[in-house]
C-alpha cells in the first residue's frame, strides 16, 4: 500500500539543539512549518501534547483553516477532558479540516508529567482509562441517537452530540506503547500503532506483539504501524556524520547548561524510553543507517534515535521498514523548518518510488521479511 509520511506540526522554532526565538505559540512560524510540510510531500502532521505548552486542539483548527491538503494528527491525553466534550471537538476540528483528522490518544508514561494537570492515576490504571475514553469517543462519533454510559472511569446520561465528522463511519485513532498494557489497549482500540525508531529486529517483535494483541481482543483487522525517526541527512557520508555528532554536541550542552527541561527522578517510567536507553547502552549503530546518541543524550525523551546519512542512504534504511510492515513513517530534523524541506525534497521521493515499485511487484512484507532486509 502506498507509504504515508508525518511531520512534526511545532507552534515555535525551538529544538532539543537551539532555543526557540519567539513566544510559545508563535503563529507565524507555526503556518510557515506547515506550509513547508505541505508543499514539500508530507502527508499529516503531528500537534504533540505537553502539560505546559500551547493547547495543540485550535493550532490544529488554525492550520487546517489556512491550508488545503496536509492531514491532521492531534494528540490528546483523556485526562485533560471528559469524553463527550472531547468528542465534540474533535468533531468540530474534523468538520473544519474538512475530514483531515486523525486523534492520537495519549495515556501517559510519566506520573510526575500527569500529576502537573492533576491526574494521579497509576499507569495501569491510565491505560484502563484511555481504553473506555477512545471506546466512547467513538461511540459519540457515529451514534445519533441519546445513551447512558455507566463505566470504570465515566458516567453520563442522555448524551447526544449535534456535530460529527465529515469522516465516515468516523476519524482515525491512533496509539503508541511498547508495554504489555499498552499493546492490549492499543491492539483493541487503534487504527495506527506507533512506536519509536528501533533496530529492525525490535521493531519485528513490537509489531507482532501489537498484531498478537489485536487477535486477542477478536479483530479481524490489523491496526496500521507507524514508526518515528530524527533523520540526519547530508550531501555526502562524511557531511551527514560530522552533523550528527554536532547535533549530539548540541544536545549535551544545553542539557549540561540547564536550558532543556529534564525529566524528574532519574530513570524514565515509560517502557518506551527505557527500551531507548537499552538499546542506546548496548551500542550506537544498528542496521543501515540507526544510531542511538540522539537517544542517549535525551535520557531517551520520546522520538530521539536518528538515521544518518545521505538522503538515499536514509531513503533505504526507511524502505527497510516499509519491507517489515512499517505504514507511516514518522521524521523530525532538529532544525524543524530546514530539516522538513531537505527531507520532503531528498528522501520522501525516492521512498515513495520505491515503494510504488515493491507493490507493482507484489514484494512481500512483514517481519518474516526480516532476514531480506539485511537485520
Amino acid at each position: 500500500m502506498p507509504v504515508e509520511f508525518l511531520g512534526i506540526a511545532a507552534t515555535n522554532d525551538g529544538s532539543e539543539t537551539t532555543a526557540r526565538s519567539g513566544a510559545a505559540f508563535d503563529r507565524a512560524y507555526t503556518l510557515r512549518l506547515a506550509r513547508a510540510h505541505e508543499e514539500n510531500g508530507w502527508d499529516r502532521v503531528l500537534f504533540a501534547y505537553g502539560s505546559g505548552s500551547p493547547d495543540p486542539a485550535p493550532a490544529a483548527a488554525y492550520i487546517a483553516s489556512k491550508l488545503d491538503t496536509l492531514h491532521i494528527l492531534l494528540a490528546h491525553r483523556p485526562n485533560v477532558s471528559y469524553p463527550t466534550f472531547a468528542a465534540k471537538t474533535f468533531a468540530t476540528l474534523d468538520q473544519i479540516s474538512d475530514g483531515r483528522l486523525t486523534v492520537h490518544f495519549i495515556t501517559g508514561g510519566s506520573d510526575h508529567e500527569q500529576q502537573r494537570e492533576g491526574d494521579t492515576l497509576t499507569k495501569d490504571e491510565r491505560y484502563t482509562r484511555t481504553r473506555e475514553y477512545i471506546e466512547i469517543v467513538k461511540k459519540i462519533w457515529t451514534t445519533h441517537e441519546p445513551f447512558d454510559h455507566e463505566g470504570e472511569h465515566y458516567r453520563f446520561h442522555d448524551f447526544v452530540s449535534d456535530v460529527f465528522p465529515v469522516q465516515q463511519p468516523r476519524p482515525g485513532v491512533s496509539f503508541g506503547g511498547s508495554s504489555p498494557a499498552a499493546y492490549e489497549a492499543g491492539g483493541a482500540e487503534a487504527d495506527i500503532y506507533c512506536l519509536w525508531g528501533e533496530p529492525l529486529a525490535k521493531t519485528a517483535e513490537q509489531i507482532e506483539a501489537v498484531r498478537a494483541a489485536a487477535a486477542a481482543a477478536g479483530r479481524t483487522d490489523v491496526p496500521r504501524i507507524q514508526v518515528a525517526f530524527r533523520p540526519i541527512i547530508a550531501p555526502t557520508e562524511e557531511l551527514a556524520w560530522e552533523k550528527a555528532h554536532r547535533t549530539v554536541g548540541a544536545i549535551r550542552e544545553r542539557r549540561e547548561a540547564g536550558l532543556v527541561r529534564h525529566r524528574r527522578g532519574g530513570a524514565p517510567e515509560n517502557t518506551g524510553s527505557q527500551r531507548l536507553i537499552a538499546i542506546a547502552e548496548a551500542g550506537e549503530r544498528y542496521d543501515r543507517a540507526l544510531w542511538t546518541p540522539t537517544a542517549a543524550a535525551t535520557g531517551g525523551a520520546g522520538n530521539s534515535n536518528a538515521l544518518v546519512g545521505t538522503p538515499e542512504t536514509v531513503a533505504q534504511a526507511l524502505l527497510d521498514y516499509y519491507d517489515l510492515g512499517v505504514d507511516i513513517l514518522s521524521a523530525r530534523g532538529y532544525d524543524l523548518l530546514d530539516d522538513a524541506i531537505d527531507f520532503g525534497r531528498y528522501v520522501i521521493p525516492i521512498v515513495r518510488e520505491e515503494v510504488a515499485k515493491r507493490d507493482a511487484a507484489g514484494a512481500p512484507r512483514g517481519p518474516q521479511t526480516l532476514a531480506a532486509v539485511g537485520a
